[in-house]
């Protein structure tokens, strides 16, 4: 069995990590670079820088705050927020981003998934499914989870995995922040419906929820913010605790 992935998510505002809860009330969380130099040191599996403000900053500032992290770490780093074209994507990776994660521009033009999966392979592309619960059905929002869309989170993130996605990143908007615990309803429903790995984001807020999101949800990988920056859970004590109870982790 392929072990479970741990990954740390870095929320990127004018340079600087923030945090909120459902997808507001940002507060600041520290500094990139540093925070990635912590969690390369702590045995985190990978990190994504998410940055929140892509619209309002220069490809440049993008590119200063990818090469600051990227330099702390031995591990993938995957960069969404404003990718909206294949040029967007060059830029991330020649700024040392190992994956891009394509949103609302994958949602507005879905050809693009498959034309940067043609040019880096499915593995350096990751689609991010942002999802609200809405009556028996999960909704996709894009924009930062302000904008519906229409489509449903189980049948988007199948069309994107059958488009060339090499890995689904699905939010739930309604547990983002909230700490209490990650929506395995979700995330088991998107697992069971593609062959690709999918990456469990939010409401971590105890080591049991990874255990359940890895159990129930049936998620390929977890991912946290709030749980980490403000040291409240080590990695390593987290991956003990999973390895403890027979989920495969790299130790």
């Amino acid at each position: 069995m392929l072990s479970k992935r741990i990954i740390a998510c870095l929320d990127v505002r004018d340079g600087h990590v923030v945090k909120g809860v459902n997808f507001e009330g940002l507060r600041e969380a520290g500094d990139p670079g540093a925070l990635a130099r912590r969690y390369n040191a702590e045995g985190i599996d990978e990190v994504v820088i998410l940055d929140v403000t892509a619209t309002a900053e220069t490809r440049q500032a993008r590119a200063n705050t990818i090469r600051a992290v990227a330099g702390e770490l031995f591990i993938p780093l995957a960069v969404g927020g404003g990718v909206r074209s294949e040029a967007d994507a060059e830029a991330a990776i020649g700024a040392g981003a190992d994956k891009v994660s394509l949103n609302t521009a994958a949602l507005e033009r879905p050809g693009l998934i498959e034309a940067l999966a043609r040019r880096y392979g499915s593995q350096a592309v990751v689609v991010a499914v942002d999802a609200k619960r809405e009556g028996a059905r999960f909704a996709v929002y894009a924009r930062s989870g302000r904008a519906t869309t229409g489509r449903d989170a189980v049948e988007w993130a199948r069309e994107a995995a059958a488009r060339g996605a090499g890995e689904i990143l699905l939010t739930s908007i309604d547990r983002d922040g909230t700490r209490r615990g990650f929506d395995c309803e979700l995330t088991a429903a998107v697992s069971a419906a593609v062959n690709v790995p999918v990456i469990a984001s939010g409401g971590a807020g105890s080591f049991d929820h990874f255990v359940e999101v890895f159990t129930a949800g049936r998620a390929d990988a977890a991912l946290a913010a709030s749980v980490f920056h403000f040291a409240e859970h080590g990695v390593a004590a987290l991956k003990a605790h999973l390895a403890k109870r027979g989920i495969p982790v790299r130790l």
